[in-house]
Order: C-alpha cells, then sequence, then structure tokens
C-alpha cells in the first residue's frame, strides 16, 4: 500500500546502501523451466532478508496442482538455532480471512445460508444502530468484500496476551453503530470476518476451529495448519524475539500454517475446488471467490475485491488478475498470491515485524517470473510517465490548504508558502505539481529540503470530487486507490469542548495500551492523539467530526473510520466512550 512505501521510504534515506548484482539471466530457456526463478529468488530472499533484519522466511511456488519450489531461510527459533523450512509453522495472520470466507460459501452451497440475505437471517443474535436507515443490510457477501459498513475493529480486548471467545464481538456491537452504508466504500474489517466466524459457528453447528479442521484442513492435507486462539510461533524484531499477542477475532487472523499446507490450499483454487478426489468447494464457488465483486462501485478507484481474496494490490504485467492476501500483524508478516488464469501461486510467510514490504515484493517478483517461464509472457512493470514540473495554481493551493483524513492519519496542509506542504506522523512531504495536472511526492529532508526518493517515483496524486467530499485519489502504475479526505472544520459542541484534555484508559488492558491520549481542538477541528511506549517515535493523530451534541465520528472514508466517540456518565464520572472502552479524563 502507499502508506508503507511512503513511511518505509522516508526511514530508509539514511540507510541506503550498494546492492549485490541479481544472477544473470541464462539464454535458451524453454517454457515450463523455472531453475533461473529459483536462482533470482533465493538471491532476492537473502538480499531483503539481509535489508530488513528478517530473521526467518519459508517460500512456496505452485504450478496448478505441482508444488515447483518450496525453502525456508533463516532462523524459526533463533535462540535455539532451529532454521526455518518448508514446514515451519508461522502466524498467517489475515490469511485466515481467505478460509473464513471459504467456509461461507461451503455452507451456502449447502443451503445452510443466503450470501445475499441480511447476516441477520443466518446469525439472530446480530444487532448494530445505524444512522443510514435507508441503506440496504449487512449480508455476507458485502463482509466478504470489506463493504458491510461494520466497523474495522472492536478494539475492547482485542489484541493481549489472553484473548475471549472471538463470538463475544456480537455482543459487543449492539451498542456501536455502523461506520458507512452497506455497499458503499471499502472498509477493511476483522469485526466482519469475526461475525462470519461466527455465523459458520452457528449456521454448521460446530466450534469454528473444529469445522475448519475437519472440513478444510484434514481433507486438503493441511496437516499443520489450525486455528487457535493463542499464538504458538516465535516473532523477532531486529533479529530478538519479541513478546507475541493475539488478536480476538480469531476467524480474521489466528491461522498457524505453513507454506507447504497453503501451497495444497492453492492447489484446490486451481482445481475448481477439488482436492484428491475430494469436493471442498463447488467449481462456481471457487470461481466467484476470485471475481470483482465492486467494478461499479463509485469509490473503488480500482481497489477491487472479491469474496475474502483482494484483487488489488499486487500487479503483474500481462497475467491478467492478481488475487492475494496478506497477513499483516505487528510482529510478523505473510504474502499468499495467485494469477488464476494461469494457476500460479506463491506463499510466503515470516516471522518478523519488518517483513511487511519484504513478502509482498518477494510474492510480486515471483509471480512476474513464474508466468514469463510458464508462458513467454515478459512485460515490464508500467513506469509512470515523465511530465515537466510547474508551479501550483492559485487554485490548487486553495483546494489542498486545510485538513485531511489519510491512509496514515491526519495530515495538514499548508500552501502558505506557495507550496504544498505534507505534515503526517512526523514526517514532511512536498506535492509537486506536474504540467499533466498530476502530484508527485518529495520527501523533505529534514523536513527543509525536498528531495525525490526512489520509492516515490511513480506515485501520482490528484484530487476529485465524489458523493459531495473532495478526495485525494493515488495512483502507482496501473493501481489507483483513495488516499484521503480534505475534512472540513465545523462548529464543534459546548459538551465536547469541556472535555478538552488528556484522557486515560479506565479498564487494564492485558496487552499494548496507549501511553497518551489526548482531546484537542485545532482550528475548528475535534483532534485525538495518540502515542504508545513501543513505538514512541510515532504520533497516531485522529480527526473526528461532531454528528450530535454527544457523539462524534472519526472523520474520513474506509478502515477504521466511522468509528463513535460518546460523552458518557459512568459512577457519578464525566467519561469518554470508543470501541468498547471507557476513558477518564487525567487529573494532571
Amino acid at each position: 500500500m502507499f502508506c508503507h512505501r511512503i513511511i518505509s521510504a522516508a526511514c530508509a534515506l539514511l540507510l541506503l546502501g550498494a546492492c549485490a548484482t541479481p544472477p544473470p539471466v541464462s539464454g535458451g530457456s524453454v517454457r515450463g523451466d523455472y531453475r533461473y526463478v529459483e536462482k533470482y529468488l533465493d538471491w532476492l530472499v537473502d538480499r531483503e532478508m539481509s535489508d530488513n533484519d528478517i530473521t526467518g522466511l519459508s517460500i512456496a511456488l505452485v504450478d496448478d496442482q505441482k508444488v515447483i519450489w518450496q525453502k525456508g531461510y533463516g532462523y524459526a527459533d533463533l535462540e535455539n538455532k532451529i532454521p526455518a523450512t518448508p514446514e515451519t509453522v508461522y502466524r498467517a495472520g489475515s490469511i485466515a480471512k481467505v478460509f473464513t470466507a471459504a467456509a461461507t460459501m461451503q455452507l451456502a452451497e449447502q443451503g445452510k445460508l443466503d450470501i445475499d440475505q441480511p447476516l441477520v437471517a443466518a446469525l439472530p443474535d446480530f444487532a448494530i444502530k445505524t444512522r443510514f436507515p435507508k441503506a440496504g443490510p449487512v449480508t455476507p457477501r458485502n463482509i466478504m468484500t470489506h463493504h458491510s459498513g461494520l466497523p474495522s475493529n472492536f478494539l475492547r480486548g482485542m489484541f493481549v496476551r489472553d484473548p475471549g471467545h472471538f463470538e463475544t464481538v456480537v455482543d459487543g456491537l449492539r451498542e456501536e453503530h455502523l461506520t458507512f452504508p452497506p455497499n458503499y466504500v471499502f472498509s477493511y474489517s476483522n469485526v466482519g470476518m469475526a461475525l462470519l466466524g461466527a455465523t459458520v459457528q452457528k449456521v454448521s453447528g460446530e466450534p469454528f476451529e473444529t469445522y475448519m479442521t475437519e472440513h478444510f484442513f484434514k481433507p486438503m492435507e493441511m496437516n499443520q495448519s489450525r486455528f487457535a486462539s493463542r499464538a504458538v510461533a516465535k516473532a523477532y524484531e531486529n533479529n530478538k524475539e519479541i513478546e507475541v499477542f493475539s488478536l480476538r477475532d480469531m476467524p480474521a487472523a489466528n491461522l498457524l500454517s505453513s507454506v507447504v499446507d497453503l501451497g495444497h490450499f492453492l492447489k484446490m483454487q486451481f482445481a475448481d475446488g477439488h482436492y484428491g478426489g475430494k469436493n471442498i468447494l463447488s467449481p462456481r464457488s471457487a470461481h466467484e471467490m476470485v471475481r470483482i465483486q465492486n467494478a461499479s462501485f463509485p469509490l473503488a478507484f480500482n481497489s477491487y475485491v472479491g469474496l475474502g481474496w483482494m484483487m488489488h494490490g499486487i500487479e503483474v504485467p500481462g497475467g491478467g488478475p492478481v488475487a492475494s492476501h496478506g497477513g499483516s500483524l505487528p510482529d510478523s508478516h505473510s504474502m499468499m498470491a495467485i494469477l488464476p488464469e494461469h494457476k500460479l501461486g506463491v506463499v510466503v510467510l515470516s516471522n518478523s515485524a519488518s517483513a511487511h514490504l519484504a513478502v509482498s515484493k518477494i510474492s510480486a517478483e515471483a509471480l512476474r517470473l513464474m508466468l514469463e517461464a510458464k508462458t513467454g509472457i515478459h512485460q515490464a512493470p508500467a513506469k509512470t510517465a515523465k511530465t515537466k514540473e510547474r508551479e501550483p495554481t492559485p487554485e490548487e493551493l486553495r483546494q489542498f490548504n486545510g485538513y485531511f483524513d489519510t491512509l496514515v492519519g491526519l495530515s495538514k496542509i499548508s500552501t502558505d508558502s506557495g507550496s504544498i506542504d505534507v505534515d503526517v506522523v512526523g514526517h514532511r512531504f512536498r506535492l509537486i505539481a506536474h504540467e499533466d495536472g498530476l502530484f508527485s511526492l518529495k520527501y523533505k529532508l529534514f523536513g527543509i529540503m525536498p528531495v525525490s526518493v526512489g520509492a516515490f517515483e511513480d506515485i501520482r496524486v490528484s484530487m476529485t470530487t465524489i458523493d459531495g467530499r473532495q478526495i485525494v485519489v493515488g495512483r502507482l502504475g496501473g493501481e489507483s486507490m483513495m488516499f484521503g479526505e480534505k475534512l472540513k472544520p465545523g462548529i464543534i459542541p459546548e459538551q465536547f469542548l469541556q472535555r478538552i484534555g488528556k484522557y486515560e484508559i479506565v479498564e487494564k488492558i492485558d496487552g499494548p495500551t496507549p501511553e497518551r491520549i489526548e482531546l484537542k481542538e485545532e482550528n475548528g477541528l475535534l483532534v485525538g492523539e495518540v502515542r504508545f511506549a513501543e513505538k514512541p517515535d510515532l504520533l497516531l493523530r485522529i480527526g473526528f467530526q461532531p454528528v450530535s451534541e454527544n457523539e462524534a465520528v472519526t472523520a474520513g472514508l474506509g478502515s477504521g473510520r466511522g468509528d463513535t466517540l460518546r460523552l458518557i456518565y459512568q459512577d457519578d464520572e464525566a467519561r469518554l466512550g470508543f470501541s468498547g472502552h471507557q476513558l477518564r479524563k487525567k487529573l494532571n
């Protein structure tokens, strides 16, 4: 995603070094010869692990029903010198969502639920408040496409040492609101997948983890895979072991697996839902899961999704649609990606907090090289056309001046100097106008001097208005996505102004806890600021827009937006309520 490219590039500016030369391409290779693919990936994985301090990583490549290569690198357990292998079990993170979606489709084939009917028909205990009475219902289909309008997360008890049962989120949501109308905007939701897991339990009559074992893992010989409420795999940061926490929402992220096992799942997908003579999914379901579901939605911006699968994020020129899903946890990262039209797939799993960009890069390169080896198709990645820089117009300066909600939090853009300067998450950038009407990004070295950075070279942004909202669209090659939205400062109710100050969470959290929480007023905007002791250099800033005298919602569009901040009274004390948590004002 753009936000990861931006932050990573900014942090890497002073760490640039020479890279080893990749292996030369051997001439005269024949179709289906993957030897160069293996050699190149060997070099690339070693480089990425060294550059990013990755402790352990495993990879598998699949061509239809054949695993063509699999290998482990580094260590599964550094302290005990246990090497990583293809059989090493990792935290696969949100790759779990593809399996939860597959289970939903399996039960739909059996007539036990209808993915286009309201979720409440299959899960009667589900209820949530709404500010969109004329909108359609929450359905299993729009949950699987992350267009349900459900909150991205229910924070109370979400990421802790000893999580509760994931189905408790059903009760927790009753006092929450939908964040957007269903089928309006992509908003990635762990909560939605937890609800689907609860639905699988309800309609099957089996515990979710039992259902997945009996109906997926055992039939597909995924002998090392399981859903578990607690993490058991080790994780590392800077090659030092770190404590791992568990996500309560098990169907969304608590899959433990190996690249060997996930390779079996890809074989099933390529065989139209069949594995070893068994029908896991119908051909119709297998195809529907990798069919773009949101092409006609006005806020899609080419950020396409299937059912469980993402249909954007990885580009393979000439390869047709790419279906993928990453698994990003604070302590480890993974990627599973396929070219459905060519029946080629890759799985990359790691045990390191710094591996996010590496697993995506390795996966994209693997698919590109595999496609060339199998079909002869070779196309260089699309490059953004170079156009001359120019001075921004007065109208552009006016449009960009103000506060924006972005992928990485609240951003302040100032145009007072005649340039467009961006301040976000402690970093500064400048938007440079070009003759084609688009804008490129330059990083302001030491906050002063704009410099070109390789990771930003092909990024272009522009502003458009949809449904009365001023939206910044980011483009990288052929991919577009919503980068942010301009916020409109307004009148803040007096009740909120009286609550300005520093806060602490009332209940004890058995996991990462904000070190500082503050509610501020800033130029007519209600702003929340959060810092974590684990990431002292990161300042998370959130804009809030009041919707009533005692409620405000996180501003902007997409994941983590639209959540409700409430003014409440509890135990004769004025408090704030947010995503199941209660916050009290600190005395000093």
